[in-house]
């Protein structure tokens, strides 16, 4: 269960609209974590005690987890109140609104962004991590004692070569052909190349 796994952020009542035909709003007891909002009935918060016992009975309890949050969209103020939009990745859509002055619509969009952005580097790092595994097993570079990994190879002329090759030269002499050495003064003036 969300609140649970991470310190609690946020916490109060916000109304969320029913999803049956009519569609009335109705409260629910918030709690805001890093990981997600829980939505509980707001009955069940006056003995939280007991509903983490018997979990469900007396009203469903609902996760919105950011891991399968898309946004939070169509932030608009009539009256006393702030309506807006929770869409889910699978493009669910939970309506919502707060007083004005609970900001419920900012501190989830926040905490989302910044569950997001923790995911984003964690991936970053683990893609790193493998690449640098990688390097490390390929031939011709650097293990971590310094020493060279798989075939030994050398970097010559902006390549890596093998160093089996017993005699090299041949190689060298074919590179420096293919980039012809001109001093400074004998290159033509730029209008020649035309």
């Amino acid at each position: 269960m969300l609140e649970s796994g991470g310190k609690v952020l946020k916490e109060g009542l916000l109304e969320k609209r029913s999803d049956g035909l009519l569609q009335l709003w109705k409260k629910k007891h918030c709690v805001l974590t890093e990981e997600g909002l829980v939505l509980h009935p707001p009955k069940q918060h006056d003995h939280q005690h007991q509903q983490r016992q018997t979990n469900g009975h007396g009203g469903k309890i609902k996760e919105l987890r950011f891991s399968s949050m898309k946004t939070v969209d169509c932030v608009e103020r009539k009256g006393k109140y702030v309506y807006f939009t929770v869409v889910m990745s699978e493009g669910k859509e939970i309506d919502f609104r707060c007083p004005q002055d609970e900001v419920w619509n900012a501190e989830i969009t926040l905490q989302m962004v910044q569950y997001k952005n923790r995911q984003a580097i964690l991936a970053v790092k683990s893609t790193r991590q493998k690449q640098q595994l990688l390097v490390v097993q390929l031939p011709g570079h650097k293990t971590a004692n310094g020493t060279l990994s798989g075939q030994e190879s050398v970097w010559e002329h902006g390549f890596w070569l093998p160093s089996q090759t017993k005699d090299s030269s041949h190689l060298s002499e074919r590179l420096d052909s293919s980039y012809p050495t001109t001093s400074p003064g004998s290159l033509p003036p730029p209008c020649a190349l035309l």
